[in-house]
């Protein structure tokens, strides 16, 4: 259970990402340390991703640590799509928009933006 110390972290870390202030969110995140937190994990693995340079290596760890936690972690599943189709694998973006697909149910925003995504990455080719 993360204590409030914790809480108040992750609360500036996601204010950080909304600003786009990824650096800071990866230093917020790096005090919060919750690496047994999939939500963590998954907020790490997107800042690391959308920062400037990005650092597609380490994000890749910790969307892979989250679903490893959580498997129908649908943060986790679709941001972790977007990574695969910035390495140009299509196949495994279309492989967690399957399991996106599950997850949701019956339709989910994370399902509807990684298809999009998936979409605009084939018009590109």
């Amino acid at each position: 259970m993360p204590d409030s110390s914790s809480s108040q972290l992750l609360a500036q870390a996601r204010a950080a990402i909304k600003a786009g202030q990824f650096e800071k969110a990866v230093d917020l995140l790096k005090q919060a340390e919750q690496k047994q937190s999939a939500d963590w994990n998954n907020l790490m693995g997107y800042s690391l991703r959308k920062k400037s340079p990005p650092d597609l290596v380490n994000a890749e760890i910790f969307y892979k640590a989250a679903l490893a936690l959580e498997p129908a972690h649908r943060g986790a599943l679709e941001y972790y799509g977007e990574l695969l189709l910035m390495k140009n694998d299509l196949t495994g973006a279309e492989a967690l928009l399957a399991r996106l697909d599950k997850a949701c149910r019956f339709g989910c925003e994370e399902y509807r933006d990684l298809k999009a995504s998936i979409q605009a990455y084939k018009s590109k080719k």
